[in-house]
C-alpha cells in the first residue's frame, strides 16, 4: 500500500524504462495490428521543448493518457510523470509498475486515514467509523469535541494515533501528517519539472467521465506554488478505443488537440493569481485564496472543453447528473485532493 515511506523511495528518471519497455512491447504491436489505433495530435507544437509544463487533460477512461505518451515517445518528446490514484498502489506488482513508469501516487485524506487504520489496527474502519473520522479531519464537527462516541476499535486507533481521545490532538497529528505527505508529493512533483525534465501530466476533474466535470483545485494550486504553465489537452475518441478495463485497444481513431500554454504570468491566469510562497493544499490555503484557486481552474478548464468534440463537452441542461458525478469526484481517489 502507499506510505510516507514509500514516496520516500520513490525515483523518477528522465527516460523512463517502464514506459520504454511498455511503448516497444506491448504499444507498439496493438496499435499497429488489426483493429488498428490511428493517433493524431492537433497543435503538438504547443507543448514546449525549451522547458517543462503541466498538461492538463480530460479522462474519458481508464487508459487514455497511453496513446499520448506514445505519440509523444515517437516524435521525441520529453516524457511525462503522472499523477495517479494512491489506489493502485494496494498491490506490490501493480506498485512496481507504476515506479518504473515515472507515476507518482497521490493519496487523499481519506486514504491516509484508512491507511493508517489498518496499519494501528490490522483491520479497515467501518463506514461509520470512517465518516466520523473524515468529518473531524474536514472541519465538519468541532475540534474541541471529545472522541468517546466513536465505536470501541475506531477509539483504539484513534488513542494509537495520537495518544488519547482528544479531538484537537487528533486533528494535530493528522495535519502534520498529512503536511509530510504534501511535502513528499510537492518534492517529486517539483523534481520530475526542474531536475528530471518531465512534464506533468494529470486529469484536473479527479475521476474519470465521458463529459467534462468541473476541474478539481489542485491542479491550479501547484501550478502556481511550483510557477509552471499549464497545457491543455482535449483527449476526445479514446474512450471508443478503451470502452472497459481491458488495457488493450479495440482500435479507431484518437484525437489529441493541446492548446497554447497558459501561461501562469499571462493575462488569462495572472489576475487570479496566489504567491508561490504558499503550501498548497492545505486548509489554510483554501481559507485565505479558494476563490483565486476556484477562477484560476475554471480558466484552465473553459480552454480545455474548447478542444473536445460535442460529445465530450458538458451537458448544459443536466445540472442534476453532473453535480452527481462532481459529489463522486469529491469522494473518490485523488478527487478529495485535487
Amino acid at each position: 500500500m502507499l506510505t510516507l515511506e514509500r514516496l520516500r523511495r520513490l525515483r523518477l528518471m528522465r527516460r523512463p524504462p517502464g514506459q520504454v519497455l511498455f511503448a516497444n512491447t506491448v504499444l507498439r504491436w496493438d496499435y499497429r495490428i488489426p483493429r488498428k489505433t490511428e493517433i493524431i495530435i492537433e497543435g503538438i507544437e504547443h507543448i514546449p521543448r525549451d522547458r517543462t509544463v503541466f498538461l492538463a487533460m480530460n479522462h474519458t477512461d481508464k487508459y487514455n493518457y497511453w496513446p499520448l505518451q506514445y505519440e509523444m515517445y515517437r516524435r521525441g518528446l520529453p516524457f511525462t510523470a503522472t499523477w495517479v490514484k494512491g489506489k493502485y498502489y494496494e498491490h506490490e506488482a501493480m506498485a512496481t509498475f507504476m515506479d518504473a513508469c515515472n507515476n507518482i501516487p497521490l493519496p487523499s485524506r481519506g486514504y491516509v486515514i484508512a491507511t493508517e487504520y489498518r496499519t494501528l489496527t490490522g483491520d479497515k474502519p467501518s463506514s461509520a467509523s470512517y465518516r466520523a473520522l473524515r468529518d473531524r479531519v474536514d472541519r465538519r464537527i468541532d475540534a474541541d469535541a471529545p472522541m468517546t462516541d466513536l465505536e470501541p476499535k475506531a477509539q483504539t486507533f484513534v488513542r494509537a494515533f495520537c495518544g488519547s481521545l482528544d479531538g484537537a490532538a487528533f486533528i494535530a497529528r493528522f495535519d502534520a501528517l498529512w503536511l509530510s505527505y504534501l511535502h513528499e508529493i510537492l518534492r517529486l512533483t517539483g523534481k520530475a519539472l526542474n531536475e528530471v525534465g518531465n512534464n506533468l501530466l494529470l486529469f484536473p476533474e479527479g475521476t474519470r467521465s465521458s463529459r467534462l466535470l468541473r476541474g478539481q483545485t489542485g491542479m491550479m494550486q501547484v501550478a502556481w506554488h511550483l510557477r509552471h504553465d499549464i497545457v491543455p489537452i482535449g483527449c476526445n475518441g479514446s474512450d471508443d478505443c478503451y470502452p472497459d478495463d481491458r488495457p488493450f485497444s479495440r482500435g479507431g481513431r484518437i484525437v489529441y488537440r493541446v492548446g497554447k500554454p497558459l501561461r501562469i504570468d499571462g493575462p488569462e491566469l495572472s489576475p487570479h493569481a496566489v504567491d508561490a510562497s504558499v503550501i498548497p493544499l492545505t486548509h489554510q490555503a483554501a481559507l485565505a485564496h479558494g476563490d483565486a484557486y476556484r477562477a484560476g481552474t475554471d480558466v484552465v478548464m473553459a480552454h480545455l472543453e474548447a478542444l473536445l468534440d460535442a460529445r465530450y463537452r458538458p451537458d448544459r441542461s443536466a445540472t442534476a447528473p453532473e453535480d452527481a458525478s462532481a459529489l463522486k469526484a469529491s469522494k473518490d481517489g485523488i478527487g478529495r485532493f485535487l
